[in-house]
């Protein structure tokens, strides 16, 4: 990107290394100012506001120039200097209520863009490259409030009483640099796309994505899908991911920037030293303009590079973040598969009690099972007996069989949680980290970190793996004897779908998980057999838990009943 601002679907970026506004002059003089502005203009132009009408009889040249001239005057001048001034802005003053109304309806236009930085590690003579950039992110907001400010009370002859310090400037800055790595001939034009180095959230980050479902799953393709693109180059970035022991190089075109910042709560962003001249296990691209009229979200095996590629193409359909963060884990879960592990979707802890008692369960089941909140009302459920639990995974993770050693490990380091299910107060208490998506929709999200990487990787023994029954009432906690009497139930992987997907009712996926073991049936099917014996040699509590959440009107207290029995198991 080397335009000032690029303005997309919904967001605006802005490129402090081309040109970054340290006076209210500067910020009015700016292309970038007078894009926003235009554009502004140009949208009640089509609806034909009375403002519009107001603007049209009395800006004698261009109305765009008129109000950036009068904007300039105003952040030094009052409005009767100015009538003397320049007589041709006499009209425009005429009317304060009507100026007022176009200020506070372009500042409005300007605040409802997910708005972003970005700084590009390299030497441009107006840009910003050496001051902090977080610093440079809070002069910015507040260098758009005085400005705002300064010519409404000039507009209006007098102060504002109340001031609201809201974040005007941008949500999220990201800084980005050109590095090297390890890329085959075929990928040679990823070369000059730059990777995220950091980044900088003002939270809480709240943004609207088209759509708040995922449909489908993701398929084979058995050519490479990105072998020798061609791309804009100029409207890629990469962000390096940590996705449990894998490296992950995530390409996403800036359209796409919300579900690219959006990485950060969820995946470790890689240090430098940990991708510079390395080749990455997972290359995804996410959101290729390839002109396909449908969507594609297809994966590929580059059996001669070792590396797994995901694809998914420009499309109104994808923009939903269930796109890029459940592409990764399947190209993710594929990779482990092939090393002769199982990858499980669903959720585990850590539990350390104040007795010194230690304990790791383990609770499969596909989006919506009640898994995650059933361990969250586990955890209000035993605050005054529990000193430490840690979240090893909240929807995947994988079991690795090393030297006849049974132990499960995680891949994210956030989770990806339905705002419904949650208790009401529990995403105000964690705003100032969270990500909201389309919280004021059905399915809408909250993106939170809740573990660290190193905590993660570890290897953790199994002491409980339960299934979660969400669609029938019966026994909160049911344990099977024998493999074969546990292998069907989770292999069926049933559950009342909660709206996560385009599914409704009763329905059911492969081992509960479309993400790798679908795509790898044979596979899964000879380590499922080796897995659960394992677990059965082991004397590993192996049955399900019925949450009820898939059940109208269990949808709190079935968690809620499920954790109580659970607590009650391993505490007695």
């Amino acid at each position: 990107m080397k335009q000032e601002i690029f303005i997309g679907r919904n967001s605006a970026i802005l490129n402090f290394s081309t040109k970054y506004c340290d006076t209210s002059e500067n910020l009015l003089s700016s292309a970038a100012f007078k894009k926003v502005l235009s554009k502004y203009i140009n949208s009640i132009s089509n609806k034909n506001t009375s403002v519009f009408q107001f603007l049209k009889s009395n800006c004698k040249e261009d109305i765009c120039e008129t109000m950036v001239k009068l904007f300039k005057l105003l952040i030094v001048l009052d409005k009767d200097e100015i009538k003397k001034l320049d007589p041709n802005l006499s009209p425009l003053l005429s009317k304060e209520s009507v100026v007022f109304e176009f200020i506070e309806g372009l500042y409005s236009y300007w605040r409802r863009f997910e708005r972003y930085a970005i700084i590009r590690n390299k030497n441009t003579s107006l840009g910003l490259q050496n001051i902090n950039f977080i610093d440079s992110m809070n002069s910015f907001t507040n260098l758009i409030l005085k400005t705002y400010r300064l010519v409404e009370e000039n507009v209006l002859g007098e102060h504002h009483r109340v001031y609201r310090q809201l974040h005007a400037g941008v949500n999220a800055g990201l800084i980005l640099n050109n590095i090297t790595w390890r890329c085959p001939k075929e990928y040679s034009f990823l070369e000059k796309i730059p990777f995220v180095e950091s980044i900088v959230l003002q939270p809480p980050f709240i943004t609207y994505p088209r759509k708040n479902t995922r449909k489908g799953v993701f398929y084979e393709n058995k050519e490479n899908p990105i072998e020798n693109l061609t791309l804009n180059l100029d409207s890629w970035v990469c962000y390096p991911a940590k996705v449990g022991e894998l490296l992950a190089f995530v390409y996403f075109d800036i359209n796409f920037m919300a579900q690219g910042v959006t990485l950060c709560n969820l995946f470790e962003l890689a240090k430098k030293e940990e991708y510079v001249d390395k080749k990455p296990d997972i290359i995804y691209m996410y959101g290729v303009k390839d002109f396909h009229p449908e969507m594609r979200t297809e994966f590929f095996k580059d059996a001669h590079n070792d590396i797994m590629v995901g694809y998914v193409n420009f499309n109104e359909g994808i923009d939903y973040f269930g796109y890029m963060k459940k592409m990764i884990l399947t190209l993710h879960n594929l990779k482990m598969i092939d090393n002769g592990y199982l990858p499980i979707h669903g959720a585990m802890v850590n539990l350390t009690f104040k007795n010194g008692l230690e304990k790791n369960v383990i609770i499969m089941g596909d989006s919506g099972a009640g898994k995650s909140e059933s361990l969250e009302a586990f955890r209000k459920l035993s605050e005054d007996y529990i000193k430490d639990m840690k979240v090893i995974f909240d929807d995947m993770g994988v079991l690795k069989l090393d030297n006849n050693s049974l132990s499960a490990s995680g891949t994210e380091i956030g989770a990806f949680i339905r705002l419904d299910d949650l208790d009401i107060g529990y995403p105000y208490k964690e705003i100032d980290r969270s990500i909201f998506m389309n919280p004021d929709k059905i399915n809408s999200r909250i993106i939170i970190p809740i573990s660290t990487h190193a905590d993660i990787i570890k290897k953790y023994p199994i002491d409980i793996f339960l299934y979660a029954n969400n669609y029938e009432e019966g026994e909160e906690l049911e344990f099977f004897e024998t493999a074969s009497q546990a292998k069907p139930v989770f292999i069926q992987g049933a559950r009342n779908a909660k709206g996560t997907t385009s599914e409704i009712g009763l329905v059911t996926s492969y081992f509960a998980n479309p993400f790798g073991p679908l795509q790898r049936k044979n596979e899964t099917d000879t380590l499922i057999e080796n897995y659960f014996e394992k677990m059965f040699q082991d004397n590993i509590l192996v049955g399900q838990i019925r949450t009820c959440l898939g059940i109208e009107g269990f949808e709190k207290i079935g968690p809620e009943k499920a954790a109580k029995k659970l607590f009650e198991l391993i505490i007695k």
